[in-house]
């Protein structure tokens, strides 16, 4: 079974892929960018102290997103998607 949720809520070292992007404009532009685009593997690597921003691995890269920019972006887990 399938669980979607928003990248913000994984636990460090879960891995998912991206479903959808609920971002606007610019935001949604420097995310694609990025490599957060749909079908893309990311897994959670670290919350920061404060618990904001968090790191996450995507295309061999570490990236830190804000959680208000991670709420914006709708991933699959469960099911063959761990690693």
């Amino acid at each position: 079974m399938t669980t979607k949720l928003p990248l913000s809520s994984l636990e460090v070292g879960t891995s998912c892929v991206i479903d959808s992007i609920h971002s606007k404009g610019t935001m949604r532009r420097r995310l694609l960018d990025l490599g957060f685009c749909e079908g893309s593997r990311v897994k959670c690597i670290q919350y920061s102290p404060a618990g904001d921003p968090i790191a996450y691995m995507i295309r061999g890269t570490v990236i830190a997103l804000r959680k208000e920019d991670a709420q914006n972006i709708i991933v699959s887990k469960g099911g063959d998607l761990w690693d």
